[in-house]
């Protein structure tokens, strides 16, 4: 099974900031970004399954993820090189924790 994963090059900045605007898909991110790749089924995030799946395509059709299919399972995980090469500091901006990839100074 293929799913469609666009570059990033050709998602619109507005895309990648409506996927990341609702609070379960950016807990989703802030997630995958302290844990790196998980199995979509083991996200606890209080929505019915079919929700759960269309937060996770919104990501994927962002350019946000990426998904490997292993049998029954997805995997996820978040792209960060290229996101940060793409869009510098956008993921810095929601994900106020994490160290920032490049320090002037």
């Amino acid at each position: 099974m293929e799913l469609h994963e666009p570059e990033l090059r050709d998602v619109p900045v507005t895309a990648v900031l409506a996927a990341l605007a609702d609070d379960v898909r950016l807990r989703i991110v802030r997630t995958l970004a302290e844990d790196g790749e998980r199995v979509c089924g083991t996200f606890e995030l209080g929505v019915s399954k079919a929700t759960r799946s269309h937060h996770f395509k919104v990501l994927r059709e962002a350019g946000l993820t990426r998904t490997r299919v292993a049998g029954t399972s997805r995997h996820v995980r978040l792209r960060r090189d290229e996101i940060d090469r793409h869009y510098p500091g956008l993921l810095d901006a929601v994900l106020p924790d994490r160290e920032p990839t490049n320090r002037a100074g």
